[in-house]
């Protein structure tokens, strides 16, 4: 250990720490009005790795030159920031979550639950399945966005809003296993370790969809009376008038093409450009573009990548310790304090692991991928949508951690007993 990688560790943890006290900083803008502008900044979740990875540049110019500072943020891979963006913006579009909206009606009648508890236990259940199709930060914003006009906008209690965050969070990062390309835990060790779709189908997709559907069965049973008392039509949802159904497919091509090109940053950003001009020629079929939000996403998301990228020289030696036992428990816990896709990509880089060492590190990794923001590159997505409904517009994170727990043993539970 060096000087260096002890202060990127301590960086790293006051990170952490910063990230879990974003509502004391929204409490003091309310306190201190004269610098609430200073306190709302700090207090956003998604600034938080952006500004801990510009005081790791700044100590790296200081302990180890600028050059070598400029070298390792240069080097730095920035694709997932970028593609998480570029999807989250598309998928917010009024087309694309009019076509959304209109499927899990069309689903919802066929289950015959009163007031909108149909509605958002086909919600919690198809969209992060989907997720294993669109990608799960499509998934993310899709889902977010539905339930946020469809229920948190309704005065819900705190307590379904955290619990249907919990359960949205894990039931993402478990949903996108049914395919090879859609969680970016999955994503970095899939071409390592010869991990093709039907390869996550059977051996992690159809465990998830159960995990995925107890956990929204659950959390629907224990607030259906809250949810059947919600009145199923939402009058703000009908504001808008219906896109046509051509430019709901250009849309849609546009996602699907950015999806296919999510490896190729100048495919998936020239075809983000072209859909920006879709949008600026057929504005009165638009809402406001998610722009802010997007941008903040990927500011966290790159802040991630730069921070904890010098989290190898622990992190690795840490997993590769384990047995394969342990390491299921131990990458459940290790997600809730870095990107999992960050863990499975250390894991990646070691050779002759057995297979199953590697079913285990995957399946903690996307289990433990809704306790916390940082745990998943999608949870940024979800917070930065739905934090608004919150209490001073922040999600406490040690509600976030108590109500993703049970979710979490579910999933853990079926990765576990079906290994």
């Amino acid at each position: 250990m060096t000087p260096f990688e002890l202060v990127c560790a301590l960086l790293f943890v006051l990170a952490i720490v910063h990230t879990f006290s974003t509502k004391y900083f929204e409490h003091l803008a309310h306190l201190q009005p004269r610098h609430a502008g200073l306190w709302h900044w700090l207090g956003e979740v998604e600034v938080v790795f952006g500004f801990w990875a510009l005081v790791l540049a700044l100590a790296m110019m200081v302990m180890l030159g600028t050059q070598a500072a400029v070298d390792y943020i240069d080097n730095r891979n920035y694709t997932e920031p970028m593609f998480v963006f570029a999807v989250m913006v598309i998928a917010a579009t009024r087309p694309i979550l009019q076509a959304a909206t209109a499927l899990v009606q069309w689903l919802a009648r066929a289950v015959p639950l009163g007031g909108s508890l149909g509605y958002y236990l086909v919600v919690m259940v198809m969209v992060p399945l989907m997720g294993s199709f669109i990608t799960e930060p499509a998934a993310m914003t899709l889902a977010a966005l539905i339930l946020g006009n469809r229920f948190f906008a309704r005065n819900l209690s705190t307590r379904l809003k955290y619990a249907t965050l919990g359960v949205l969070f894990v039931n993402i990062s478990i949903g996108g296993t049914l395919t090879s390309f859609a969680a970016p835990p999955v994503l970095m060790v899939a071409a390592q370790w010869g991990w093709d779709t039907p390869f996550m189908a059977a051996t992690f997709g159809w465990k998830a969809a159960i995990a995925v559907v107890v956990n929204a069965v659950g959390v629907s049973v224990m607030f259906r009376k809250e949810l059947a008392a919600l009145p199923l039509q939402n009058g703000a949802e009908n504001a808008a008038p219906p896109v046509p159904l051509l430019l709901v497919a250009v849309h849609l091509a546009f996602l699907v093409g950015v999806v296919v090109f999510a490896h190729h940053p100048p495919i998936f950003m020239g075809l983000f450009l072209f859909f920006l001009g879709i949008t600026h020629a057929y504005e009165h079929h638009q809402d406001r573009l998610i722009l802010k939000e997007g941008l903040l996403v990927a500011f966290f998301l790159a802040g991630l990548v730069v921070l904890g990228g010098q989290q190898q020289w622990w992190l690795q030696p840490l997993l590769m310790r384990m047995s394969s036992d342990v390491v299921f428990v131990g990458a459940i816990a290790l997600t809730a304090f870095t990107d999992n896709a960050a863990l499975t990509y250390l894991g990646s880089l070691v050779e002759g692991l057995s297979d199953s060492f590697k079913y285990a590190l995957v399946a903690g990794a996307v289990t433990g991928g809704g306790l916390t923001i940082i745990a998943n590159a999608p949870n940024p997505a979800g917070i930065a949508i739905l934090r608004q409904h919150f209490d001073e517009g922040a999600v406490h994170p040690l509600g976030l951690l108590v109500a993703a727990l049970p979710p979490t043993l579910v999933a853990a539970a079926a990765f576990w007993i079906f290994r």
